[in-house]
């Protein structure tokens, strides 16, 4: 009777770590999908403020340019846009390549739960 007991609470331990892992993970997913919703909407917002900067600061020096230099003021502005737009691309994919791995709590838990498993496992035999 003892190793059905045994056998019985192992397994309830077991069902009860991985139901709690399940939440975490749960947790875990809703939290990152929150975090991207607001990496977007600040992006989003970012990018409109700045869109709308740019290209009055692109009209100021070409107005100011106008009757001397149009055409070196408009290939300036494309080039400042240029040079800005892939600075920020690179931002961007450096953000992205830093963020934490998704479930990564989840993942380390249940590996001490197998962990935690083995151990018990060899204790009773």
């Amino acid at each position: 009777m003892a190793i059905f007991e045994s056998v019985g609470r192992l397994g309830s331990t077991l069902v009860d770590m991985l139901h709690t892992r399940l939440e975490l993970a749960a947790i875990e997913v809703e939290e990152e999908s929150q975090r991207m919703l607001g990496f977007l909407l600040f992006g989003l917002l970012a990018l409109v403020l700045f869109g709308v900067a740019f290209i009055l600061l692109a009209f100021l020096v070409i107005v100011i340019f106008w009757d001397t230099h149009r055409v070196a003021a408009v290939a300036g502005m494309a080039a400042l846009f240029g040079v800005a737009g892939a600075i920020i691309a690179m931002k961007v994919k450096s953000g992205f390549a830093n963020k934490p791995r998704l479930l990564a709590n989840t993942i380390e838990e249940m590996r001490k739960d197998i962990a935690y498993a083995r151990m018990a496992r060899d204790v009773d035999e």
